[in-house]
């Protein structure tokens, strides 16, 4: 059987602001996933060489300083929650710097009867939609950006329970840890919010009433690197946003903060491993 490769996001209603969903079945190659400073709980299904169970595997992808290409078995899926910068260590419970560049177990961070159970859970979630009325899938049927569950252009519904449930119960578990963490560093927002701008390190650090030293470690623990590195990542995801939108790539390098275009692509294939007109194709 030919697998087409899938991929779609949607935001998350319980976690607002703080994740999106997605979930993707994998096709014939592996998949370029670019740095976000992003922190991605996800459960991954069909593929035995990752999981060697019927189950499922739940694992953890910590940020990114570079491109990681995503391999799988043709029609595995996988489901998975992506945190905002920042709100990834209040989930799992260990500092960022901990998972950078790395794909780690659950089970590595978390109470093995816990990762069981939650695991079987999805299991069943994913089981009981797995398969529709008319015996057809529901995964991969809903177009980028929307809701599993929502309504299509004709009425009917998009997707089926089984991405829906176990995204649902990633949610419930995320939400239930949020609110028994510490409370949340204040000076996250600030300093996503600033760098997004384009603003300096040292301008950042002054605005959140902290020395450039105090500033990079507060950033390893709740990013995974300093504060110049989640910089040139988050100039990054801004410029290959502009570029998806047709701005023309001078424009990009102008807008977004880069010395010309020369500095633009020599940036993007530093930390993507590949030129941005391949990224757009």
């Amino acid at each position: 059987m030919l697998y087409q490769e899938l991929y779609q996001e949607w935001g998350s209603r319980p976690l607002g602001g703080r994740a999106v969903v997605w979930s993707r079945t994998a096709g014939a190659g592996p998949q370029r996933v670019l740095p976000d400073g992003c922190t991605d709980l996800i459960w991954s299904c069909g593929d035995p060489a990752a999981s060697g169970t019927s189950d499922g595997v739940l694992f953890v992808a910590g940020p990114d300083t570079r491109a990681h290409l995503a391999q799988g078995s043709p029609g595995a899926r996988w489901v998975g929650l992506r945190f905002a910068p920042g709100t990834g260590p209040d989930v799992l419970g260990v500092p960022a710097y901990e998972l950078r560049d790395q794909r780690v177990p659950l089970a590595a961070l978390w109470p093995d009867a816990e990762v069981r159970r939650l695991t079987e859970r999805l299991a069943e979630e994913a089981a009981r939609g797995d398969t529709g009325a008319d015996g057809a899938s529901p995964y991969g049927t809903v177009p980028y950006g929307a809701e599993p569950g929502a309504e299509g252009p004709d009425g009917a519904a998009l997707g089926g329970t089984g991405p829906r449930g176990v995204s649902r119960l990633l949610e419930a578990v995320a939400l239930d840890r949020l609110h028994r963490a510490e409370r949340p560093d204040p000076a996250v927002g600030a300093v996503v919010a600033g760098l997004s701008g384009g603003r300096s390190v040292a301008e950042v650090a002054a605005a959140v009433g902290l020395g450039e030293r105090q500033l990079h470690r507060r950033s390893l623990a709740a990013f995974g690197y300093g504060p110049k590195t989640l910089a040139r990542v988050l100039r990054l995801n801004r410029a290959l946003d502009a570029a998806r939108a047709g701005t023309a790539f001078a424009e990009v390098a102008a807008v977004t903060g880069y010395a010309d275009q020369a500095h633009l692509a020599r940036e993007v294939r530093a930390l993507t491993g590949a030129p941005l007109g391949r990224l757009l194709r």
